[in-house]
């Protein structure tokens, strides 16, 4: 029952972005706008997310807006359904919705996020109206952007402690997601195609020795089961995981995307609360806290990783720039801020 319910909390997390769609968009009292809202949730219709955004229905309808709720455990697939236009909303991960807005899928580059701190400066920058020529990219708009946390290394093996000793080990990458498979080659790992709907699995069942993911997936995806007695969670932050709203501009109000921005802004506190109910749900003992010394190579090791990316054209230059800008307000005295 803890589980189910701490499921549920967190599921929350992620759709209360979504979950301000409908205030938003109504035209007039009288007037029922239908939309439909692919939700992507690895378990499906029966699944956290899903459940959430499927409650919020009604509410949507008293006012003025009918939702059609379609769920995908697939989240390429609902990525292409919303690019055919077979739905006016969705809901993906930040990686995901790259192909959406450069500029937005730029937010959970490599180290470009350390903590909690930088990112609330950074959704507060995104969520001012002075920002949406950055959230607009041509027909689409990201309509919200929500936290998920950092994202840590999961280890089947304490025994992996350092970047040298994950050379030759199996990691369970994000295939389409080139920034990733960058930094597990770097690093000489070897690379084992993965999705979302499938690391968790493949960790669990060791057909992999590592896999990354936010601390709020520990329960629900059961990566406990992966650690087990003999393994850990690397607590050290290697990108910040978002999830994000896109909208097809012409089906909404132009002011829709703002107002989501406006609301979500607000409900921010409750997504910080859930992840830092998730972090401390895992046990003391499986965190492994990297040596300060390993700490400051690990953050140039990933801004060289960051900077080659950019070089790439696979990040957005402005993006990069401002998140640059955010970790030197926040610490001038980190190495890049002389530059």
């Amino acid at each position: 029952m803890k589980s189910i319910r701490f499921s549920r909390r967190l599921a929350m997390a992620a759709v209360l972005c979504a979950s301000v769609v409908a205030p938003s968009l109504v035209q007039a009292q009288d007037e029922i706008l239908e939309r439909s809202f692919c939700v992507f949730d690895p378990v499906g219709a029966n699944g956290p997310l899903f459940a959430i955004t499927k409650e919020f229905q009604p509410v949507a309808l008293k006012r003025g807006i009918k939702l059609e709720l379609r769920a995908y455990t697939d989240e390429k697939v609902a990525a292409e359904d919303f690019k055919a236009g077979q739905c006016d909303a969705v809901l993906l991960t930040g990686t995901r919705a790259r192909e959406f807005n450069k500029f937005t899928g730029s937010l959970e580059a490599m180290g470009a996020v350390p903590g909690e701190e930088e990112m609330r400066l950074l959704y507060n920058t995104l969520s001012q109206p002075k920002a949406r020529p950055f959230l607009v990219d041509g027909p689409y708009e990201v309509a919200g952007v929500f936290p998920a946390g950092a994202i840590y290394l999961y280890t089947r093996d304490r025994a992996i402690d350092s970047v040298e000793k994950l050379q030759g080990k199996r990691i369970a990458t994000l295939d389409y997601d080139s920034a990733s498979v960058r930094m597990v080659r770097h690093v000489g790992a070897s690379v084992v195609g993965s999705n979302s709907a499938n690391f968790a699995g493949k960790f669990n069942n060791g057909s992999v020795d590592l896999a990354y993911a936010p601390a709020v997936a520990y329960q629900p995806l059961e990566l406990y089961k992966g650690v087990n007695s003999k393994g850990g969670v690397f607590k050290y932050a290697l990108a910040y995981m978002n999830f994000q709203v896109i909208i097809h501009r012409d089906r909404f109000p132009e002011d829709a995307g703002q107002m989501v921005r406006d609301e979500s802004i607000k409900r921010i506190d409750q997504a910080y609360e859930i992840i830092a109910e998730a972090e401390s749900g895992i046990p003391a003992e499986v965190w492994m806290h990297p040596p300060r010394e390993d700490v400051a190579e690990y953050d140039k090791m990933l801004r060289q990783v960051r900077l080659s990316l950019l070089e790439d054209g696979v990040y957005d230059e402005r993006a990069i720039k401002l998140m640059k800008a955010i970790r030197c307000r926040v610490d001038g005295s980190r190495s890049e801020c002389a530059s």
